[in-house]
Order: C-alpha cells, then structure tokens, then sequence
C-alpha cells in the first residue's frame, strides 16, 4: 500500500506498539524504503529508546523517524526546559495528565494501558534506577493554572512511558523522575488500581484480555466535570537556594484530546514550510519548543501557565 499511495509523511497514531511482535518497527523500515518519512504517537519507553537502531539506516535514506510525538514525552520534555530556565541544575521531575471523564478513550489506549498495569516499570528515583508498579504506585497533584479554578486533588498512577528514560539523557544530574496518569472519576481509577495489585499478587496474569470490558467500562461510566488537564514540575537548585517550579494545562470541554496530536501537527506543518526537521531515528523529544504548541492551545482555548514556590 505504501508503494501505491507513495505518502511524504506516516503518522502511527494506532498501536498499540506492544502487540507489533518481534519485529516492531517494520513499518518506520518500510516507510523509508517507500520514500516517506514517519512520526510515531507510541510513548513506551522501551519502544522509543529502541528506535535508535535505526538511526544509520534514517541517515542514509535522508529520511527521519520521530516517536515519542505525544504529551509524553515531547510536551513533557519542552515543559520541563521551559521551567528550568535560570536554575543550576535539577534534581526532581514529575508530570501527569488527568483527562476529562466525558473523553472517549480508544481500545488501544486501553489495551496499552492494560500491557503494564500490576506490572514492573523502570523509574530513577533517589538516583538509582530501580522498579515502580504500573498503575499501582500512586502520587495526589492538583492542576491549578493561575487565575483559573483548578481541578480537584486527582490521584496519578504510575505509567510506563519513555519520559522515564529520555528526561535522564536531557538532565543527567536528575535523582528522580516520575510520570502518572489521573483517569477519573475516581471510582473507575480505584477499579484499576485494584486490577493492577492482582497482577501484581500473581492473581491475574495480565489485564490485557480484559482490555475489551475495560473499554466499555471507560466509556460508558462518566460524570463529573467536563475538564481535563496536565502538570509538570521539577525542583532544582539555584545556588544555594531550592526552587521548585510548576507548569499546568487546563482543558475545558472536548479540547483536551486533541494535545495528544499537536506534536505530530506541529512537525507535519513545519514540513509543509519547508523546515523539515534533521534526518535520523530518534526520540522526537528535542524537535519541538514549547512555544510551537500556542497556535494549537490557542485554537482549543486551552490555557496554561506556571507557580514557583
């Protein structure tokens, strides 16, 4: 089909990657032999990092793979230079994103999700690489854009996403990153939680073949405000002074959905200008400012800004 459509730019906006098998990234090759670049929404850590492989093969066909293309972990990436501006050095990262309860969630996000929930996750924390549980261990944020009302305290869960491996190459000096997801209402993340513990306990093998009904629960069962959001935030030093500084997105009505594509938006439009990013396979982490996302914020009336304490 590529050969017949002869495309300039692939978007993998499906997955989930975890069900591509031995050989997960036939399509990035088959999309350089057809001439075509390729922009990947999967998030996995291990599946953005491991696209690295194929950076000689993107140098000679002058073609450029960029995963990751998501709010995590480019949004997440561009935030986090943004917020450390000025400061020496940076010790702590965390970020979440809490979407709307009113949002439609797609299977394979739901079959993503399933994949690694109960299960080990790689996260650096006190300095040392060591192992969370997916979807079980848990931290309470509150997304407050200034001058705007915030959402109510949401508890995050920890998810696997290739943050947890990027941000350590941007910010070496990094003790601890951290990365959650906050699905409400709050009685269907209780659910999960509960599901993830007995994959932990041995009791379920996996929540993959539940992936099915939990779509349908997910999709069906929804109230509370129509709202939505993300923070990030890192504590750093400048000096001898401790700083710790807050970035948070708040997204009213159906907006908050359409974050998840800006990134490949962003890039898919700068190619159309003529500026098409560097030839290579890669994580697309560095490719987008914080500042290429206002004209698609904008659009969805979606507001942010940043706390220091």
């Amino acid at each position: 089909m590529l050969s017949k459509i002869k495309p300039d730019i692939v978007v993998d906006a499906s997955g989930p990657f975890q069900t591509y098998g031995d050989d997960p990234y036939r399509l990035v090759r088959d999309c350089f032999a057809a001439g075509a670049d390729y922009i990947d929404l999967a998030d996995g850590a291990d599946f953005v990092a491991g696209i690295s492989a194929l950076n000689e093969v993107a140098l000679q066909s002058g073609r450029f793979a960029l995963l990751g293309m998501s709010s995590f972990p480019v949004l997440t990436a561009a935030v986090v230079r943004k917020l450390a501006v000025g400061l020496d050095s940076v010790d702590q990262i965390i970020a979440g994103i809490a979407p709307s309860p009113h949002s439609t969630v797609g299977i394979n996000v739901i079959r993503a999700i399933a994949s690694y929930a109960g299960r080990p996750v790689k996260i650096l924390q006190d300095g040392k690489w060591g192992t969370g549980t997916g979807f079980l261990d848990s931290k309470y944020l509150v997304v407050q854009v200034p001058r705007e009302r915030p959402l109510p305290r949401i508890r995050f869960a920890l998810t696997d996403v290739s943050d947890l491996k990027v941000l350590s190459w941007d910010w070496p000096e990094v003790k601890s990153i951290w990365m959650g997801a906050g699905p409400t209402p709050a009685l269907l993340h209780r659910l999960l939680w509960l599901a993830a513990a007995l994959v932990k306990l041995g009791v379920l093998r996996s929540l993959v073949p539940l992936a099915p009904l939990m779509n349908r629960v997910v999709n069906t069962v929804r109230w509370g405000q129509h709202r939505g959001g993300m923070i990030v935030e890192i504590t750093g030093s400048r000096g001898s002074t401790r700083i710790t500084r807050s970035w948070h997105l708040l997204a009213e009505g159906n907006g908050g959905p359409y974050i998840l594509s800006m990134a490949a938006e962003a890039i898919v439009r700068r190619c159309l200008d003529g500026r098409t990013p560097p030839s290579g396979a890669r994580s697309g982490h560095r490719d987008l400012e914080l500042e290429s996302y206002a004209p698609s914020l904008a659009r969805y009336a979606i507001k942010t800004g940043i706390r220091e304490n």
